[in-house]
């Protein structure tokens, strides 16, 4: 049966549907001999971690990007001297073969800028730092002061928009989360509105100057307010006649597999939206293992080539192109803010409890209580007892297997609905049935029921009758995402409110990077958009350790259930005073036992406390074997030795009654 999409209610404002993927198409724009946006492909970069004077050292590592993946290499020129020696790093790569078109971030120095703008094929400007100010104050602006300050920001910016357009430079106007200027946060506060205002002022001085090279960043740490800030960015774009390509990214978003995750919600989800030109995945590893890590999120989408309804009333590549009508967005929930569908509790599913994990063990062995170590329940043979582990997972699903050993009495099961029938101990034991199960089964769980259904199949007439009922919504379509954010908007205009479980299942994936970036990113983008009381994932190809973690990750990740430390950890550049690889591992070794606590690591004062957003401690780089802790954006101590460093950001913590011992 073919599928029936109401146009007003599923039509994006933001985007060219909320129910399939269609990629949005943007302007053209060259950088030097790879252009972006358009019909391109989705381009892939990163920044070197070198001293931008150490020139031998940044070019080694400009070719190994180069070799990983990267269309672009991103170089910080903190001032005009390492502005200036992005010459020589070209000369360089030149004379050894190498092409790639480089891009100078800049902050706080316009004339490193509009000397980068000379050499480099792209600068970066951010909005809040490079003709502003942000010392934290809150400043009273009266109409005519706010213009004042914007025509001042246009004389100082107008040198290098001159610069671009003489030479034939892109820019990128990359407005950061944690570095909008206190003028900005003043009159919008800290909001992605305030992030889009901060990059259109920009954007508007640029076309004023007839100047279109551009493309445009939303970064933040927190994916939530990332992804918001995008998609309004978007239709506040569309509405002023504008469609310039995006550079996504999740801002200092870790290492490991914490650092896949949140990357991969961010990015994921406005990738299956459609949205994305490049990708940078800012991890704090080298900069080698990034690019691989862009690549296996764009190839989801890259298959796909269809072409943006929005569009077509111009060319790729026209300077400028006409405003068209969009449909009324109306829709029955808000993808510019969080809010989490109401549901009705059903025992601990639903309603205020937070996401709940489910994890497959159907196709283990359930004869060694070992087995449970995987998914938080550490057994102790000699006790014979089990540890919960803060990723402890809500519930097992068993299918027609029974277990030879006693589960933990906190552990709920499922079981397929036969099965369940013939258990004599039907103790925090549950049955899962289909809906036509269901409806016609004698016997019901007095308690709680699990009805799956698929996504794509169902009427919402056919589940208004269900009592004591979580669904478990399930999908076989490509379109993952889109295909069950558009079930739960039917649900939604059907004023049903049965909590929710996303079910997805990665058995064609044996790749634990590859399961970790497409499972975040189905789930991920459900879970931003306040869809779901819960996650289970099925892949018999991961080892249910991974699984487990993964669930508990994409939950954290989506700040919809904290289960254990936050670092917000910057990706290291060629201004980081210190090895951050070495210092995060570090601090995590000395602090990830603190549950809910979110520490900022962060190489210098461009990544200090703004870029920190809403860490509760920071551990900031200051100069040379020196360091500034922080508490939130207040400084506690400054200049503090790096070896003492550690010790007394815990001692803040202790101070604070934050701390606690490891068990």
């Amino acid at each position: 049966m073919q599928k029936v999409v109401d146009p007003i209610l599923l039509a994006g404002g933001y985007c060219n549907s909320l129910t399939d993927y269609s990629r949005f198409i943007t302007r053209e724009v060259t950088i030097g001999n790879i252009p972006m946006g358009g019909q391109n492909p989705i381009r892939i970069q990163s920044m070197t971690t070198t001293d931008t004077m150490d020139t031998l050292g940044t070019v080694e590592q400009t070719i190994r990007m180069v070799a990983s993946g990267c269309d672009y290499v991103r170089i910080t020129a903190p001032s005009i001297k390492e502005a200036e020696n992005l010459a020589n790093i070209k000369s360089q790569l030149r004379a050894r073969g190498y092409d790639v078109p480089l891009i100078a971030d800049i902050h706080f120095t316009p004339n490193a800028a509009e000397s980068a703008a000379r050499i480099v094929e792209k600068v970066r400007v951010n909005p809040g730092n490079y003709a502003d100010k942000k010392k934290f104050e809150n400043i009273e602006y009266t109409t005519a002061t706010y213009q004042a300050e914007l025509e001042r920001i246009y004389k100082k910016f107008t040198p290098l928009v001159k610069i671009c357009k003489e030479y034939g430079t892109a820019m990128r106007i990359g407005t950061n989360h944690g570095s909008l200027s206190d003028r900005i946060l003043s009159h919008y506060g800290d909001t992605p509105r305030g992030m889009v205002e901060s990059a259109m002022e920009f954007i508007r001085m640029c076309e004023d100057l007839n100047f279109y090279n551009l493309c445009i960043s939303m970064k933040a740490s927190n994916t939530q307010v990332m992804v918001q800030a995008y998609r309004l960015l978007v239709e506040t774009m569309v509405k002023e006649g504008m469609n310039y390509p995006l550079h996504l990214g999740v801002t200092e978003a870790g290492d490991g597999e914490d650092g896949r995750i949140k990357s991969a919600v961010g990015i994921g989800t406005l990738l299956a939206d459609g949205l994305g030109d490049t990708i940078r995945v800012s991890l704090t590893e080298d900069p080698e293992f990034e690019a691989p890590v862009a690549m296996a999120l764009a190839k989801r989408f890259e298959a796909n080539k269809s072409g943006s309804p929005k569009s077509e009333v111009r060319s790729a590549d026209a300077l400028t192109f006409q405003p068209f009508n969009l449909p009324t967005f109306q829709p029955l929930y808000s993808p510019f803010q969080y809010h989490r569908r109401n549901t009705v509790e059903q025992e601990n599913f639903g309603g205020h409890q937070v996401p709940r994990v489910i994890i497959n063990l159907e196709n283990q062995n359930l004869k060694d209580p070992a087995i449970l170590n995987a998914v938080g329940f550490n057994y102790s043979a000699l006790l014979d007892k089990y540890n919960l582990s803060d990723q402890a997972c809500d519930m097992v699903y068993l299918g027609d297997k029974l277990p030879s050993f006693s589960l933990p009495g906190g552990l709920k099961q499922l079981y397929n609905y036969q099965t369940w029938l013939k258990l004599a101990d039907k103790q925090n034991c549950h049955p899962l049935l289909s809906l036509q199960d269901y409806r016609q089964a004698a016997i019901k769980d007095e308690k709680i029921n699990f009805v799956k259904i698929l996504a794509e199949d169902f009427r919402v007439e056919e589940l208004k009758a269900l009592d004591k009922v979580v669904l478990i919504l399930t999908t076989n379509a490509l379109n993952a995402m889109q295909t069950i954010r558009y079930a739960f908007v039917k649900l939604l205009k059907a004023d049903l409110n049965l909590p929710v479980i996303v079910e997805r299942n990665f058995d064609e994936l044996s790749d634990v990077e590859e399961f970790q970036l497409y499972s975040s990113t189905d789930l991920g983008g459900l879970l931003i958009d306040g869809f779901g009381d819960g996650v289970w994932i099925n892949a018999t190809s991961i080892p249910l350790s991974v699984i487990n973690s993964a669930a508990f990750g994409i939950l954290q990740a989506t700040r919809t259930r904290i289960s254990k430390t936050e670092y917000i950890s910057c990706p290291s550049c060629g201004r980081t005073l210190f090895d951050l690889q070495e210092t995060t591992q570090a601090i995590r070794a000395r602090t990830s036992h603190l549950k809910g606590i979110k520490i900022g690591i962060m190489g210098c004062i461009v990544n200090g406390p703004g870029e920190m957003a809403d860490a509760d401690y920071g551990y900031v780089g200051a100069g040379a074997d020196r360091i500034t802790l922080y508490r939130g954006q207040e400084v506690v101590k400054k200049n503090v030795k790096t070896a003492d460093a550690i010790d007394e950001l815990i001692g803040i913590i202790q101070g604070d009654g934050n701390w606690v011992e490891v068990e």
